[in-house]
């Protein structure tokens, strides 16, 4: 979803990117969105201090996790369906499963609530703020999968920024409240997913923007070179665009560029070879059909 650092299309303005390089401007972040729409998850931390996060650290907050391997279609472990799906058992059955590192997470297909990942870690890449705070923070193997996104694209010139990763059931929680209290229910679940349906709460998701911070968790991101980037590269780091373009009535949300979803390679791979999504992948019914 958007990036909890950019709700409301608005955010902190003026903050120092760190890591910023040289000649890269300082800009505002989290720049009004053109769309319909508003963004889930803005750059506004009032939030944070409520969040008891992990101390910083290379090593896992928790155990070590036990995932399928994320180069397969992992089956449901109780021998079903993930909620809504169809098929011969490809979805993921995520109640049973939220360690995996290719789990469905989506408003059919929920966490429990009392989920916590296992292994954040914080990643060594730029963000848009200096904090070692929750939305900081990834899976390991997501972790280092960007460390080399972040990498590869500075090879060919691109400075990315992280924007917002992890996100905690309470955290998200209190974000989708605030916007029924402001919108009202059903414009809210358009824009922000419902607590144990965003995929933030698995560790797994990062939203991105230029390491200018302009653009952040806005329509304008996809018109950027950063954006053109991600799309011909992240899959070769196991990432995908989660929601891509036209594909709305499948993902259940709008267009959003700048949202990366860690999967592992050979999939991300295969997604991005077909256009498709990763319900498309698992042949699970699109989220409009449960409506």
């Amino acid at each position: 979803m958007l990036a909890e650092g950019a709700e409301d299309g608005g955010g902190e303005s003026g903050g120092q990117v760190v890591g910023q390089t040289p000649d890269e401007p300082n800009g505002e972040q989290g720049e009004e969105p053109t769309g319909s729409q508003t963004p889930e998850d803005g750059t506004d931390s009032s939030n944070e201090s409520e969040v008891t996060t992990p101390p910083s650290t290379d090593k896992p907050a928790g155990g070590e996790a036990t995932t399928p391997p994320a180069t397969e279609k992992p089956s449901d472990s109780k021998g079903g369906q993930a909620g809504g799906a169809k098929g011969d058992d490809e979805a993921i059955a995520v109640i049973g499963q939220p360690e995996s590192l290719a789990a469905l997470v989506n408003p059919l297909n929920r966490l429990p609530d009392e989920y916590v990942p296992s292994d954040l870690v914080y990643p060594e890449v730029r963000f848009i703020f200096k904090e070692k705070i929750e939305k900081r923070m990834m899976r390991k193997e997501a972790a280092e999968a960007l460390e080399n996104l972040f990498a590869g694209a500075e090879k060919d010139d691109i400075y990315l920024a992280g924007v917002s990763a992890y996100r905690s059931h309470k955290t998200q929680k209190a974000l989708f409240e605030r916007y029924v209290k402001r919108d009202g229910y059903e414009k809210a679940r358009t824009y922000s997913a419902l607590p144990g349906t965003s995929e933030h709460e698995t560790g797994l998701a990062v939203d991105v923007t230029s390491s200018d911070g302009k653009c952040a968790a806005a329509d304008c991101f996809g018109d950027t070179k950063e954006a053109a980037w991600l799309k011909k590269n992240a899959a070769d780091y196991g990432f995908i665009i989660r929601y891509p373009e036209g594909k709305q009535d499948i993902t259940g949300y709008q267009y959003e560029p700048w949202h990366l979803r860690y999967v592992g390679a050979d999939i991300a791979v295969e997604i991005a070879a077909d256009d498709s999504t990763l319900e498309e992948y698992y042949n699970a019914v699109p989220v409009s059909g449960a409506n």
